[in-house]
């Protein structure tokens, strides 16, 4: 199973990376799951008045996908990959602790395009998309 970070997407709704748009349509929707904390950064912007996507085009993005929620098992996972991360000096953003603990727990695959902030995180697999 794939779960998508914010950046992609945004990307894939932009339009951007050939190779995206081609695995989007490659692979089946229900293949492809969001973290809830991805819906709730991107929305965000949607709430700050950001330009370009409207909310109707998100909302409609998101109905395409099965949106994951953080419970109690992701939240141990959490709390393991941000110690483990945080004593060796390798911290990541903070939403992205949860997106990796959510990941994790539901033994999917990460697809990023921050490959390089997300490679620290042990035992994730991540997948770039866009090239």
């Amino acid at each position: 199973m794939y779960y998508l970070d914010a950046n992609i997407c945004i990307y894939f709704l932009k339009g951007k990376y050939q190779p995206l748009q081609d695995k989007f349509r490659a692979i089946s929707p229900n293949k492809i799951k969001i973290p809830a904390i991805v819906r709730g950064e991107i929305m965000v912007s949607v709430e700050k008045g950001a330009k370009g996507i409207t909310r109707e085009l998100w909302n409609n993005f998101f109905d395409a996908f099965e949106i994951v929620a953080f419970d109690d098992v992701a939240a141990k996972q959490y709390s393991i990959i941000r110690a483990d991360l945080e004593m060796n000096g390798k911290k990541i953003g903070p939403n992205d602790f949860i997106i990796a603990a959510t990941v994790l727990v539901n033994n999917g695959i990460l697809v990023t395009h921050n490959t390089n902030e997300f490679k620290r995180v042990p035992n994730l697999i991540i997948e770039d998309w866009t090239i």
